[in-house]
């Protein structure tokens, strides 16, 4: 018998129902596979290294910004997940591509394992920062989660889950030590309030390739009111613009203020 000749995997050529562009090739359709893509992975990555690098340059210790790169880390990855179970049905209305609960190839009893698996690790992780970090990284788990569930998420006050949740994380940074080792000292207004402005321009970036399904589930999100005044690509054009801003703002007030008071 002649061994078996690698196969590459099947391309994919032309455009889904929405006009985007379909995936060159075809994924092998396993559960790692499917919880990875379901986890969000680039925006939980971008958040991770976001708040690791904001830990690190607060003058923390390695093995302190270790934590805070892992607590973050499974933390956005129960996030991802979740979002992802809770629109599995509006996805599957909607014939998103790239979403494996919706297209039917990853249980949704399997996402709800790793989510319970996830935050199993992400308490002790969390509190491992001390009590009033840890409460404060869960409490922006909790706020994200009750926005994907639909807290304000389908009004005009959409962006203000997460608002709340970028402001505490700033308390996480904050409070947090090594084993609880931290300070007992709360964050700046002028800091926690650029990481809440932060929030709600990510809101906008995030919401942009969903737009079209949100305004056929009849939403009226704050990303679906602008863009349905000025257009999906002036909205991205305005975001990019606010979050420079709001960047540098928040950079400017790290450096002359600080992280704590």
């Amino acid at each position: 018998m002649s061994p078996k000749r690698y196969q590459p995997a099947r391309r994919i050529r032309g455009v889904d129902a929405h006009g985007m562009p379909i995936p060159a090739f075809e994924v092998k359709r396993t559960w790692p596979i499917g919880l990875l893509i379901a986890s969000h992975a680039r925006h939980g990555i971008l958040m991770t290294l976001g708040v690791t690098v904001a830990a690190a340059l607060s003058g923390r210790s390695t093995r302190e910004v270790g934590l805070v790169l892992a607590t973050v880390l499974v933390g956005q990855f129960v996030l991802g997940v979740h979002n992802d179970l809770v629109d599995r049905q509006r996805d599957h209305d909607n014939d998103r591509l790239g979403k494996p609960l919706a297209e039917g190839w990853l249980d949704p009893s399997t996402a709800g394992f790793a989510i319970a698996a996830g935050a199993l690790l992400v308490i002790p992780l969390s509190l491992e920062s001390g009590m009033v970090a840890g409460l404060s990284h869960l409490g922006f788990l909790a706020v994200a989660m009750l926005g994907n569930a639909g807290l304000l998420r389908k009004g005009a006050l959409s962006f203000l889950p997460w608002m709340i949740s970028f402001g505490l994380l700033t308390a996480f940074l904050a409070y947090g030590g090594w084993r609880g080792d931290g300070s007992d000292t709360p964050p700046t207004i002028a800091l926690t309030a650029c990481a809440a402005l932060l929030g709600a321009g990510v809101h906008v970036v995030h919401s942009l390739p969903g737009l079209v399904d949100e305004n056929r589930s009849g939403w009226k999100t704050l990303p679906l009111r602008i863009a349905l005044k000025i257009g999906a690509a002036k909205t991205l054009l305005v975001a990019v613009v606010y979050l420079t801003v709001v960047g540098a703002a928040t950079i400017a007030v790290a450096v002359s203020v600080g992280l704590r008071q």
